[in-house]
């Protein structure tokens, strides 16, 4: 396969990319056609590395509504009502929805997904069903699962049990939610014993943390402190983290140099955060999304998640990183063009960073070739007009084909 004429990543002036045998094994300005050789002309286009979901709810997606809607927007309302769903759950149930989720996500362009799955649930029903998902769809989307205890590791009968049994089932990563246990100790004594889970299974770890609007909760200082202690680092991430935004500005400013001695990468989830974020006040009404802008100015990587797909935490979403984009760089207060430009490394190279896969994933010769192409030259064209992802290429083959819609206008000027 030969690309032909496309900007790479922004770049002003156009490459060719040659695709054999299911890499990248060429990128210049002009290369030659070989006989018989698919030819995809991309003049005026965008080639962007696939985009990435960090951090999605694929066990819950698709249940908005059943048993009943989230009038209040809350995230406590959220997981009540996830609670009750949870009962009626079957691998075959769990299955059908994830999968009319992912298809969604693939068509607009996502090939790799972390997805948090709910195991307080004694049978681990949703853990089973996305194991067999992730290997049923390992050659065309690759997708990493967290086990989370949506209802306490400590708080919930038997979690550190149920934690251990699905980190020994094959859950890729390690997840918690301190802030939710019933006391701020059993939040400490939980991410204690997530890291040393994760250590002993060597695992990743993914913590919904701080995810309130309340200044005094504090889980991420004891989550670096750990990172940092372990030497884990990188392998950690802090998802949500939005009590930060709510922190004052002489404690984030310590915060902030353990943050960066500890490596640790963020996932901020722009259009849940806003939604459930501030509920509790009246005004000013906070935003409800972590410092985005000072943790990227600081050199901490942080990437930008869906959470949620049509479920009790968010009634909307259609698998589309455009969207948490737009929303994230708006509250974010991120709207130079420069931001604007480079803001697709928030659903790109920063999430697959914190994915920890950036050894088989970016544009480079000798990497699968793993690639999108949306129908615009720069990606503040792109986000501005919603431009379509036109091919979305997995391992040198095509999973994904649009055709642009044509408009005719009438109007008469």
């Amino acid at each position: 396969m030969l690309i032909k004429n496309v900007h790479i990543q922004n770049a002003s002036t156009t490459s060719d990319v040659k695709i054999e045998n299911g890499q990248f094994v060429e990128i210049a300005p002009k290369i030659a056609a070989g006989d018989d050789e698919q030819v995809i002309d991309a003049t005026n286009k965008l080639l962007l590395p696939p985009f990435v979901d960090p951090h999605v709810h694929l066990d819950a997606t698709q249940t908005a509504g059943d048993p009943e809607w989230n009038q209040t927007g809350t995230l406590f309302d959220g997981i009540r009502i996830w609670d009750e769903r949870k009962k009626t759950l079957t691998e075959a149930d769990v299955k059908a929805r994830a999968k009319q989720a992912i298809k969604r996500q693939v068509e607009n362009g996502i090939q790799f997904v972390r997805s948090h799955v709910d195991v307080t649930d004694p049978n681990l029903t949703a853990l089973k069903a996305l194991l067999e998902v992730r290997d049923e769809l390992a050659d065309q989307v690759e997708i990493q699962l967290v086990a989370f205890p949506q209802d306490g590791i400590l708080s919930f009968p038997h979690g550190r049990e149920l934690m251990t049994q699905a980190a020994e089932m094959g859950a890729d990563v390690i997840g918690g939610i301190p802030h939710f246990e019933f006391t701020r100790e059993y939040g400490v004594e939980s991410l204690k014993f997530l890291m040393k889970l994760a250590e002993t299974h060597d695992k990743l770890v993914d913590v919904h943390c701080d995810e309130i609007d309340d200044p005094q909760s504090r889980s991420l200082e004891t989550l670096a402190t750990l990172a940092l202690e372990s030497g884990m680092g990188d392998k950690v991430t802090a998802s949500h983290t939005t009590a930060m935004g709510s922190y004052n500005d002489a404690y984030a400013y310590k915060l902030f140099r353990l943050l960066k001695l500890s490596h640790i990468n963020f996932i901020a989830n722009p259009l849940v955060n806003t939604n459930l974020g501030g509920r509790f006040d009246s005004y000013p009404k906070r935003r409800g999304m972590t410092r985005v802008k000072e943790l990227r100015d600081a050199g901490i990587n942080v990437a930008f998640g869906e959470d949620d797909l049509k479920d009790p935490w968010y009634p909307m979403g259609n698998g589309n990183m455009l969207d948490p984009v737009e929303m994230g760089i708006h509250v974010g207060h991120l709207m130079g063009y420069n931001d604007i430009l480079n803001s697709y490394q928030f659903v790109t190279t920063n999430a697959a960073k914190a994915m920890h896969i950036t050894d088989h994933y970016g544009i480079e010769v000798g990497k699968p070739a793993n690639c999108i192409i949306m129908n615009n030259d720069n990606f503040y064209n792109a986000l501005n007009e919603r431009s379509e992802v036109l091919y979305s290429i997995h391992r040198g083959k095509i999973l994904v084909e649009t055709t642009p819609k044509r408009v005719t206008n009438h109007l008469e000027l």
